[in-house]
Formats: structure tokens, C-alpha cells, sequence
């Protein structure tokens, strides 16, 4: 029995690093390298669709141990164009496990590569920021030209890539939401489906065909790519808000506060992790977030807002409320668990501000 095949992973900046093939074959897959700091949860991270057009290193250095359930997946299928690993349990040990996670990359075509230094990557993308790359078992020069030839997400619009064709319902919830999929996560639609019956549009949807279903709410989904390339959406949230609560996360948050003439800016190598420490202004309560984004609003760009949070790390605006109007918006992922549940109140809140605005109409 012939063992995994040698790989190489080739930085557009020419930094190389050796490893060996897994998951799906491939010659030569490419994306932009950015890399994730939790320690479990990867197939949630692999499936969430926000990660279109990127590669996801995982810091953490044993993934798969505890192998794959379809319970565990965001999506139908993930969107990532590769995974990249320091060790790849070939054995997953788990009651709930269903496969390996080798077998879940062959079976949904993604190609991974196992072996590699990723202390060495990390600290690179760190210094270097998040980058265009390449692996596969193709040659250096080939990688290399691949590398360099790809475009990462500055300026791409890969929310299309992921939304749903057509509208459909979930839930039998007692108010009526819509939801924007923009690469929505399917822990996100079933912590709605809690409050509501939920319909899910997609990202063309103008605002006359959402208000048309007379919701009580409106739901921005994360998303994948640069928040400015998402134009119809933000053109129907000119109409939406102040009309019908709105509430963000993630891509979603961007595309409020560029709705109201903020400015958004590409962050030196994101957030992508579940341990991410975020204050509330109002309170000083903290919460350890998920967080999954290469893109962030400027802190002080947004007219007529309220700053709410901020992150401990780095001071990047987290959070955000309309003066005047029943809309809010927060960077990070409050269906996540890492704290465990340290973010879930923002689900109450959308209810409470729905209701408040049924009972005022």
C-alpha cells in the first residue's frame, strides 16, 4: 500500500513549505492562505460557505482526530478551496464520528495537504498578511505561477457563488423573518427558527419583494468576499431600514454600515477563530466570540450610529445600533458556541425589537 504523495504549499511571495497530499487529488489548487486558531470544530469551520475563495490553514496542529458528522456540517458542500494541516488523523476516534476527515474532503472535492509547518505559515501570515497560495503536487515553478496568478477576495464577488437560487422556508416560528443568505451558516437559520418562521431569499432580492412578504423582521447573513461588491443588498437596505427591524452578522454587519455611508477596509489577516475576546462599550461585559472575516467596518465611518463593541484584540469595531431605528448589526458569529454561549442574547434582542415594533405599528 503506497503511502500519501509529496505536496508542496507555494506562497505568492515565493515562501515554500513541503508536505503531503490528502483529501482530494489535485495538481495544483489555489486561494487566498489565511489561517484559523480553533482547536476543534473544523468541520464547521471547512463548511461555513464564508470561507469561498480562501484556503484555511489551522494553527491548532492534530485536526480530524475526532473524524466528521453530518450533523457538524454549515452547509451542503463547502466553499473553501483547500485545507491545510500540520497532522491529519487518519484514525478519527468518536462516538458520533460518521468518517474520517480525509474522507469528507475526497467526497465534497477539496484538496488538503498534511505535513506542513503551520507555526511557520502562521507566523508568516502574520507578518506578511493573508496571501494568495497554491499546493498540490505539481512543481514549485508551477505552484509558484498559480500563486501569483490568483486574485484573493479584494475587489471578487463571491457572495453569488454561495447564495441560494430560489427563495424557501424554515421554521414555524411565531413572527415572520426574512433572511438574506449571503453564505448563511445552518446553526444561524436554526437559532431563527427558534423566534420565527423564517423565509430565506437570495442576495439579488430587491427590498419591494422582501417588504411584499410583510416581515417582522429582516436577517443579514454572514458571507464570503468583499462587502462593497455585494451592491444589491446594500441598495435594498436603503429602503429597509427604518421600515422593518434589521438585524447583521458578519458580512451582513458590513453591508448595514455601508448602507448607511460607512466605510468598510481589508483587515492585514482577519479574524478566523473561536477564542476571539469583544467588550461591550455599554457594559464592559466580555464575550469570547467566533469570528470568521477578512473584512471590517472603520471604526467612526458610520453617520448616526452607536459604536457597541469593540474587540480586545486589535480595537476593531465589532458591533453597531441605528440611533432612531430598530436595526443592529455585530462582526462576529453569536450562533457560535466558544464561550459557550456568550453571544446568543443578540437572538433575544432581534425578538424584542420585532415585538416592540409589532406592538407599536
Amino acid at each position: 500500500m503506497t503511502g500519501p504523495e509529496p505536496a508542496l504549499l507555494v506562497l505568492s511571495d515565493g515562501e515554500v513549505f513541503e508536505g503531503e497530499a490528502v483529501g482530494a487529488p489535485a495538481e495544483v489548487a489555489s486561494g487566498e492562505v489565511v489561517f484559523n486558531t480553533v482547536m476543534s470544530g473544523y468541520q464547521e469551520v471547512i463548511s461555513d460557505p464564508s470561507y469561498a475563495g480562501q484556503m484555511i490553514a489551522f494553527t491548532y496542529p492534530h485536526i480530524g482526530n475526532y473524524g466528521t458528522s453530518e450533523s457538524d456540517s454549515e452547509s451542503a458542500r463547502p466553499h473553501c478551496r483547500g485545507v491545510i494541516v500540520r497532522d491529519l488523523a487518519r484514525r478519527p476516534s468518536s462516538w458520533r464520528a460518521t468518517g474520517s476527515l480525509d474522507g469528507y474532503l475526497r467526497h465534497h472535492g477539496v484538496p488538503a495537504i498534511t505535513g506542513i509547518d503551520t507555526r511557520r505559515l502562521t507566523r508568516h501570515i502574520r507578518d506578511a498578511g493573508a496571501m494568495p497560495g497554491a499546493f498540490g503536487t505539481a512543481g514549485e515553478a508551477t505552484l509558484l505561477a498559480a500563486a501569483r496568478a490568483e486574485p484573493g477576495t479584494s475587489g471578487v464577488d463571491l457572495v453569488s457563488e454561495v447564495t441560494t437560487e430560489h427563495p424557501y422556508t424554515v421554521g414555524t416560528g411565531p413572527r415572520r423573518v426574512v433572511a438574506y443568505d449571503l453564505g448563511i451558516k445552518s446553526t444561524i437559520l436554526s437559532c431563527l427558527q427558534e423566534l420565527a418562521t423564517v423565509t430565506v431569499v437570495p442576495a439579488r432580492t430587491p427590498a419591494e419583494e422582501v417588504l411584499a412578504r410583510q416581515p417582522h423582521g429582516v436577517f443579514l447573513s454572514n458571507g464570503p468576499g468583499d462587502p462593497e461588491l455585494a451592491g444589491p443588498v446594500i441598495e435594498a437596505l436603503r429602503s429597509l431600514v427604518g421600515e422593518v427591524p434589521v438585524f447583521g452578522i458578519c458580512l451582513g454587519h458590513q453591508l448595514l454600515a455601508l448602507s448607511l455611508g460607512g466605510r468598510t477596509f481589508k483587515m492585514r489577516f482577519g479574524h478566523h477563530g473561536g477564542n476571539v475576546p469583544v467588550r461591550c462599550t455599554a457594559t464592559g461585559r466580555i464575550e469570547i466570540t467566533s469570528q470568521n472575516h477578512n473584512f471590517a467596518v472603520e471604526a467612526g465611518s458610520v453617520p448616526h450610529v452607536t459604536e457597541t463593541h469593540v474587540c480586545l484584540n486589535d480595537d476593531a469595531l465589532e458591533g453597531l445600533t441605528v440611533d432612531g431605528e430598530a436595526a443592529f448589526g455585530v462582526q462576529y458569529h453569536p450562533e457560535a458556541g466558544p464561550g459557550p454561549h456568550d453571544a446568543r442574547h443578540h437572538f433575544a434582542r432581534f425578538a424584542e425589537m420585532m415585538d416592540r415594533c409589532r406592538a407599536a405599528a
